[in-house]
């Protein structure tokens, strides 16, 4: 167990170290000087450009700049963006949350609609309800997150009226920022109208939900349905049939157990998926995520933000991931690596 956990924490420091590379190498990658990349000063004194190069250590090679780099970004010392000029590692603590409760919702919608109709389609194999579920869930599969979004806006906001059309909250009320989840933070507060501020949050985040949970529920329903069928023809699963269980009795003794085992390490490692969804939604709904603040560095050129997110985006992958596959291999030793996903 020490063997596999040391492992797997070299790796992560590795892949970390890579990526922080890339990191710093962005600020030579973008367009313009390597300074005005980092500062936002394109034309200044002669002086004034020299104190700005000795900050950022720009007369030293690039090993000796990387290594002044990282210890800026254990310090805390992310930068300052060139659109708002706050710190980064602010912005960073006021978006990325909002992206993660999106994911988190996203998924637990997900298992509860996926997990049902894959036992369902794994029972009825090769069946009219198993076919029906499949085209179904090719349909979902084959729908860009982003159409399935502005089909939703289409439908539900702008020809209905039933939910807001962008944002996080109504401007008419003000949460105060306690852990950066929209949802925690109205339960968790003082505010007179609460129940009011908590539907509005909900109805605000429905339709983001639902237009990122439709793929990754395929895909669960996908991995539930492959994991039921070879559950349900297995040895152990006939020896109970034939001492006489009825159906029932056999899915919920073993079935539903030994069936859920194996997907639901492949159903956490969506997680990451759907923050790559949720990424893409946020700037459809408006909704003030990383991935919508990053976009908005993009089209600003607001450099050290656009390196200084996905740094934190690309790390937050990396760690989650990561974590998910130590612990599947703590858990059973057995597994010398996770399964793929068969679609």
């Amino acid at each position: 167990m020490l063997k596999v956990i040391l492992r797997f924490a070299n790796l992560v420091v590795l892949t970390l170290l890579v990526l922080s590379f890339f990191s710093f190498l962005l600020a030579y990658m973008f367009p313009g000087e390597p300074l005005a990349n980092l500062t936002g000063v394109v034309r200044g004194n002669e002086q004034q450009l020299e104190a700005l190069g000795q900050l950022y250590h720009l007369d030293n090679n690039f090993l000796v700049q990387y290594w002044y780099y990282l210890a800026e970004l254990f310090d805390g010392n992310w930068g300052l963006s060139f659109s708002s000029g706050l710190p980064l590692a602010s912005e960073i603590a006021r978006t990325l949350p909002a992206s993660i409760e999106l994911s988190t919702y996203a998924l637990i919608l997900s298992m509860f609609i996926g997990l049902p109709l894959g036992f369902i389609a794994g029972l009825r194999h090769r069946k009219t309800t198993d076919y029906a579920l499949l085209s179904l869930s090719v349909l979902g599969y084959s729908i860009p997150v982003f159409w399935l979004a502005m089909l939703m806006i289409l439908g539900f906001c702008l020809q209905l009226g039933w939910f807001p059309l962008s944002g996080r909250l109504s401007l008419l009320y003000e949460v105060p920022r306690i852990s950066g989840f929209i949802l925690l933070d109205i339960m968790w507060s003082d505010l007179e109208n609460k129940s009011a501020i908590l539907i509005d949050a909900l109805r605000h985040l429905i339709l983001p939900t639902l237009s990122i949970a439709a793929f990754t529920t395929t895909i669960i329903l996908r991995i539930t349905r492959r994991s039921v069928i070879e559950t349900m023809n297995s040895d152990y699963i006939l020896a109970a049939l034939a001492r006489g269980l009825t159906p029932w009795q056999i899915l919920f003794r073993h079935g539903i157990k030994n069936a859920l085992m194996p997907i639901l390490p492949l159903i956490a490692l969506q997680f990451t998926t759907l923050l790559t969804n949720a990424m893409i939604v946020e700037v459809i709904f408006s909704w003030p995520g990383i991935g919508n603040w990053l976009i908005q560095a993009i089209y600003q050129r607001d450099y050290p933000a656009i390196r200084v997110g996905m740094l934190a985006v690309s790390t937050l992958v990396v760690l989650f991931t990561m974590s998910i596959d130590l612990l599947i291999r703590l858990v059973d030793p057995k597994k010398s690596k996770v399964e793929r996903v068969a679609i």
